[in-house]
């Protein structure tokens, strides 16, 4: 049985960086692919408003952030990533330093 898990950050208000991150998205590196095949995530999207972002992941029952946060800072290139990825992105209030995608909290769930 996997799980979702929903989750946002804001990107930088400039028209610019904001295409070129989405032309970084439509071919992502494949070592990135990997390593998000790898920490036992069977599908994630990414939607974006504005500078809003929203992630969706589905996840295995074997899906650990703990997991993924250490398998992430041991992969050099996934490293490389995340260091470009912070020229587009901005901390959001509340957030940690070095945090960049928050949890969200489901409110709402329509019952059948």
């Amino acid at each position: 049985m996997s799980r979702r898990y929903c989750l946002t950050l804001d990107l930088k208000d400039d028209a610019e960086l904001i295409s070129e991150y989405k032309r970084y998205h439509e071919k992502i590196w494949p070592e990135i692919t990997e390593s998000i095949k790898k920490s036992e995530i069977e599908d994630l999207e990414i939607y974006l408003h504005g500078t809003r972002m929203f992630m969706i992941m589905e996840v295995s029952e074997n899906f650990s952030f703990e997991k993924k946060a250490e398998a992430d800072r041991k992969n050099q290139k996934v490293q490389e990533w995340e260091n470009l990825m912070w020229k587009f992105q901005k901390t959001l209030p509340g957030a940690r330093p070095g945090e960049k995608w928050l949890p969200m909290e489901r409110i709402f769930k329509l019952e059948s």
